[in-house]
């Protein structure tokens, strides 16, 4: 399902600021060389995410599913001096990518790459986060959120990505354990009366998630 007119996508990014070299670089490589290329957040979205760690200039920031780094290298350009990005990636393959992408980057010594399963990887991770992105399995998105919550600083957010799941949400008789998986976890969020939420139509979907005061 077309979710944004494809126009409208090619205006959108004809005027967003460009990416910067390296992140340029990712997109193109991404494309030229991986078997699942739409995994990359992308350059409309990336300076979406990029505007909004600069606006909180955060001090630690999570990301579960870095990919090839693309949204990673975005999210860390709003880091505090001393802040730092850890990054989590379930497959080796991706992760020896995001490593050599990382190292690219002026931004390389505040990234921390952990490879492995997130459910294991975070509650080793002594933060209390700023910010949160989560772009990896879909079946595991409520675990994430339950887990990361009460880690979530006060003023801290999280952020859902592929809410939309490519319009198979919006069907009657959802199919697809991950399109199903991702309708439960918006449903989850939109219950759960100790936060609220946003969902902006940016690319696949990305919810908002903040602590209410």
């Amino acid at each position: 399902m077309e979710l944004v007119n494809i126009l409208a996508e090619a205006y959108a990014e004809k005027y967003t600021s460009p990416e910067d070299a390296v992140l340029k670089q990712i997109n193109e490589d991404t494309y030229a060389n991986h078997t699942q290329p739409h995994m990359l957040s992308g350059h409309v979205q990336g300076k979406v995410l990029e505007f909004i760690s600069c606006i909180m200039q955060p001090k630690y920031i999570l990301e579960i599913g870095t990919f090839t780094g693309y949204s990673a290298l975005c999210l860390a350009k709003g880091l505090q001096n001393d802040g730092e990005l850890h990054a989590i990636e379930l497959r080796e393959e991706d992760a020896q990518l995001c490593a050599k992408n990382f190292s690219q980057s002026a931004l390389h010594k505040k990234i921390h790459l952990h490879v492995g399963n997130a459910l294991d990887i975070i509650p080793n991770l002594p933060y209390k986060w700023d910010l949160v992105f989560i772009d990896a399995d879909k079946t595991g998105y409520i675990a994430y959120y339950e887990m990361l919550l009460s880690r979530l600083n006060d003023n801290g957010l999280i952020i859902a990505d592929n809410v939309l799941f490519h319009g198979k949400v919006l069907e009657d008789n959802i199919s697809g354990k991950s399109a199903r998986a991702v309708d439960a976890f918006n449903r989850h969020v939109a219950e759960d009366e100790r936060t609220e939420q946003v969902m902006l139509t940016v690319r696949d979907g990305l919810l908002f998630i903040k602590k209410k005061k």
